[in-house]
Formats: C-alpha cells, sequence, structure tokens
C-alpha cells in the first residue's frame, strides 16, 4: 500500500537504527524521503539502500541538537517541495553518555541532565522548526516523536532518561494543543526495548558487566512482563510510524502509542 504517496518526509537521526527503519517504511509507502544525521557516510548508505529498492531519498548532515542546521535543512526542503509533510525525530542516547546506570544519590547533575537535552531537547528543536514551515506553506503536516517506555515504567538507577521519556510524551500533548488549530498533527510512538538493536544489546551487556550477572539474566528481566510470547521489532514500529503518518493516523492525534506488544506494568 502506498499510504504515503507524493508525501515530503524529514528523519533526523536516521543512522540509528529506529530512524532508519521509520525512514524504509516511509519510502515503502510511497513517501519521499530525507534521512539526515551527524554520521553523513551512515545516511547516504541508507539512502543508496531505499534508492536501490525503487524509493526515493536524499541524505544530508544535520546535528538535530543545533537548531540553525534544522533550520537551514527544513527552509531547503520547504524550497524543493513547496511543502513539508511528515517529520520524525529518532535521536537516542547511549548508556556511556548518561554515565551508565548510577545510583540516582551518585549520579551527577550533568549526567541526570543528558538525557533531557539531548533526547527531549532535539525532539523539541525539530517538532518546533517543523511546524513553523508546516504553517508557513499550511502543509497540515505530521510530527512523530519518539520516547521509550521508561516513561511509564519503575526501573532503578535511571533517573535521567526516565525523567526525559516522560517529558516528551507532556511535550507531545501540550504541541499537539498549540498546533491542531493550523491542521498538524502531532503524535509520539512509545516504544518498548527492540531487543535487535545495538543499543538494547549493548546496554544488556553492560549492564550484565556492570552487576556480574548473566546476560540472560537481564534479558529476562526485559521480557518479565511481556503479554505475548514475542517482542516488537524495528520492522513494526517502522509501519506504526507510516500508519500514524497516514490520513487513517490523524485518529491518534496528541496520543502517545505504545510499541511494546502489550506489558503488564506499563498503563
Amino acid at each position: 500500500m502506498k499510504n504515503l504517496k507524493d508525501k515530503v518526509a524529514v528523519v533526523f537521526g536516521a543512522s540509528g537504527e529506529i530512524a532508519g527503519a521509520v525512514a524504509r517504511s516511509f519510502s515503502q509507502h510511497g513517501a519521499k524521503v530525507y534521512v539526515t544525521a551527524r554520521n553523513l557516510d551512515a545516511v547516504k548508505a541508507l539512502a543508496q539502500e531505499i534508492k536501490a529498492t525503487g524509493g526515493h531519498a536524499e541524505a544530508a548532515k544535520v546535528d538535530a541538537l543545533k537548531e540553525i542546521e534544522i533550520d537551514n535543512f527544513l527552509k531547503k526542503v520547504i524550497a524543493d517541495n513547496g511543502k513539508l509533510d511528515v517529520v520524525f525525530n529518532g535521536i537516542g542516547l547511549s548508556y556511556a553518555e548518561m554515565g551508565g546506570r548510577p545510583l540516582t544519590t551518585l549520579a551527577t547533575f550533568e549526567h541526570f541532565m543528558a538525557p533531557m537535552e539531548k533526547i527531549c531537547g532535539s525532539q523539541f528543536l525539530t517538532s518546533r522548526t517543523a511546524a513553523k514551515y508546516m504553517m508557513q506553506t499550511q502543509s497540515e503536516g505530521t510530527i512523530l516523536l519518539l520516547t521509550a517506555s521508561l516513561s511509564r515504567s519503575k526501573i532503578p538507577n535511571l533517573a535521567g532518561i526516565t525523567a526525559a521519556s516522560a517529558a516528551i510524551e507532556g511535550l507531545t500533548r501540550v504541541m499537539a494543543a498549540e498546533w491542531g488549530g493550523d491542521g498538524i498533527k502531532v503524535m509520539c510512538i512509545c516504544s518498548n526495548a527492540l531487543m535487535e538493536t545495538t543499543r538494547i544489546s549493548g546496554g544488556i551487556n553492560a549492564t550484565a558487566q556492570q552487576y556480574g550477572v548473566p546476560t540472560e539474566q537481564v534479558v529476562a528481566q526485559y521480557k518479565a512482563f511481556d503479554i505475548l510470547k514475542t517482542s516488537p521489532t524495528l520492522k513494526q514500529l517502522g509501519e506504526t510510524a507510516a500508519f500514524l503518518a497516514s490520513e487513517t493516523g490523524v485518529a491518534f492525534n496528541s496520543h502517545i502509542v505504545d510499541v511494546d506488544c502489550g506489558k503488564l506494568n506499563i498503563l
């Protein structure tokens, strides 16, 4: 199906596995996709992969934490296409950037604020800049944010990333309320751990090493509250993003959409 035929989509943080999966799904559903990241080689490879499968993609180097770069790039997209239909930001943060998983009493203020500045801050910058251009061109587009199910979990030693994840959900609702009058839809995908990603596998290995326990024990903790005997995949998350960006997805405007196959401990 071509749910996004003739749509113009921009994906920030596209060197990451989640954003890459979203870009592929956008393209498969007919969108012209701009893939951006600080790692130009990575997004060039992604764009080439999309083109090889019959899609339309362009790559660019954009730091999603620098508003000037975001603004200049989206200005170019508007100049080339006259509109902006979809924006997705898949920026992430490594455990190393958070200082590992220290106790909240031991974490530094810098470690606590790193997820707030990088993850929530970047979502704020890309969303508001996209909204500005959607308003100017009357695109009535869709802005998709990404957060983690930590926002509604009770897991120790993750104060910073948990606070930032919850903040992104609040930001989603505020922006949807502000920009709805201009026809702009704002939604947030809340993903549970995607076991196939290097970030989760790396986090599992790091946690096992830090606490001196088998990796299987850490994996079991991730899966302890699964309702089904399955976990979400990158492909499923990408397809969810494409659905939300489609005309049918408007029904989920302002909402946080869980991609977790059902968890007993997530409301």
